[in-house]
């Protein structure tokens, strides 16, 4: 009896740890397939966003008579993985007329344009674009040649000169009618933005200028050391998912079910209240069903490691000791998300900026950003405009306004230290 009793309990016992293996296996197989799903969304889903880019503002239209030079130009990006041989090969012969619109459609046709979609007829005629996720927030490691090389998912592309792209298209009546300003004046907003950046908030409040005379919009940030992070967007307007369904419905225009009644308050948002913004729901909803794996993936992808040799490893050392000592860095900036595990916001007066982008949110603050990865995002400068050119600056901002006296030495060992992170 006490032999059987044993067994049994070996028996149960086994049955448990095998339980628990397939568990795990069944676990890590959910995982991969939802990366491999997000990926697929994030790289290459266009939401339907052909119904605005093309029935609406006929973008590809205009695309359809861009050179390869003028569209590497304005930031677009090609991946060098949907490149063949044989174009490879005349590319690197110089046999390849880069200031030829035809290679611009052979290049949509291939889809090794990051982010953006063509559509073709049996007659190879370009008869509608979409756009991607990563249109803004993939680029490529120039390792073909500038502007064409392996895709680098989450990265900003800082390049990318939003504003003049969508002033090519040759219908912006949709869009002067939203903000209700005439063609001159949007093409002036437009052009304001500059590489790098995009105004979100002007088609919720229209307001495109802030009170000092420069243009409201953002750098587009970057979409990889996310994980563990609470707000998304440099005003903690929402969560990641919250963000994504926001973005792929009401800026890229794709076809999917929003929510959001904060964006029917009129004064505050005037016009996301007069185009209903704030509860979406389309006939077919192209969005929703992909929320979960896209942030899935985005919440997968890695900080990248700055370069060997981009930062001075000993002044790093003591950079770091800088950052969690006389700095008092750390303070907000906690290892290793480098923001706060918790609510992440503060007022504008804490940090010792103006409030204008921040009471453009619904949370009048800013979130501490992560600054994971900052030596992908030197181009344009730092914080949500750029304001500050360079880490030195920001560093001077936080000593003076910290009053922290900080001397040349720190000061310097501690950019050392962000540089690296």
């Amino acid at each position: 009896m006490t032999r059987f009793v044993r067994t049994a309990s070996l028996v149960a016992a086994l049955g448990l740890t095998v339980t628990a293996a397939l568990a795990k296996d069944a676990t890590v197989d959910y995982a991969t397939r939802m990366i491999e799903e997000g990926r697929q969304t994030f790289r290459y889903d266009t939401f339907g966003s052909e119904a605005f880019w093309s029935n609406a503002l006929q973008l590809h239209k205009a695309i359809a008579t861009v050179s390869p030079k003028t569209a590497l130009a304005v930031g677009l990006k090609v991946d060098a993985e949907k490149l063949p041989a044989d174009l490879v090969q005349k590319v690197k012969a110089g046999k390849v007329n880069f200031d030829d619109p035809a290679v611009t459609l052979a290049l949509l046709e291939l889809d090794a344009v990051v982010g953006v979609k063509g559509t073709f007829d049996k007659n190879k005629k370009l008869t509608a674009i979409g756009i991607r996720c990563s249109f803004c927030h993939s680029t490529v490691d120039d390792s073909f040649a500038p502007g064409i090389g392996m895709r680098r998912d989450g990265w900003p592309n800082r390049d990318l000169d939003v504003g003049k792209i969508i002033s090519l298209a040759p219908n912006l009546k949709p869009v002067e009618q939203l903000l209700g300003v005439d063609n001159a004046t949007l093409k002036k907003v437009l052009a304001s933005w500059g590489p790098g950046k995009f105004d979100a908030e002007v088609f919720f409040d229209g307001k495109a200028m802030r009170p000092d005379g420069k243009s409201g919009a953002t750098l587009i940030p970057a979409a990889f050391g996310l994980a563990g992070v609470d707000l998304a967007t440099y005003t903690g307007w929402g969560s990641v998912t919250y963000w994504n369904a926001m973005v792929a419905t009401n800026e890229m225009h794709g076809l999917g079910r929003f929510f959001d009644a904060r964006l029917t308050d009129a004064k505050r948002f005037p016009i996301a209240a007069k185009s209903k913004i704030a509860d979406v729901k389309p006939a077919k909803d192209l969005v929703t069903a992909k929320l979960a794996a896209l942030h899935f993936y985005q919440l997968a992808l890695p900080t990248p490691t700055a370069p060997a040799g981009s930062y001075d490893e000993r002044a790093r050392t003591r950079g770091e000791a800088v950052f969690n000592g006389a700095a008092k860095c750390n303070r907000c900036h906690v290892a290793p998300l480098y923001t706060e595990p918790g609510n992440n916001l503060h007022t504008p007066e804490e940090i010792g900026i103006d409030a204008f982008q921040a009471n453009r949110s619904p949370t009048g603050r800013y979130r501490t950003t992560p600054l994971h990865g900052l030596f992908t995002k030197t181009t344009g400068g730092f914080y949500h405009d750029g304001r500050f050119a360079t880490l030195a600056a920001v560093v001077d901002h936080y000593d003076n306004h910290f009053k922290l006296e900080l001397d040349p030495k720190q000061k310097s060992d501690l950019v050392e230290f962000l540089k690296s992170l």
